[in-house]
């Protein structure tokens, strides 16, 4: 059986969002994977080859329209 459910980290332990549809003492293994960000997610899907300092460019120009967008 697998189970997905998400947890909050704090003070060293993991606080479970939901209860598991376990029995008491049940062996479980636990893997443990890091939400992603919209940032890391989205990275590479344009192919964007260029470096930071043109991409800023790219952005600050008033024709680029990327600061008015929502």
């Amino acid at each position: 059986m697998s189970i997905e459910v998400g947890a909050v980290y704090e003070n060293g332990s993991l606080k479970l969002d939901s209860p598991l549809p376990l029995a008491e003492h049940e062996r479980v293994t636990i893997t443990v994977r890091a939400e992603s960000t919209v940032a890391r997610k989205s990275y590479g899907i344009m192919g964007f080859t260029g470096d930071v300092a043109l991409l800023r460019k790219i952005a600050s120009e008033p024709e680029a329209g990327v600061m008015e967008s929502p």
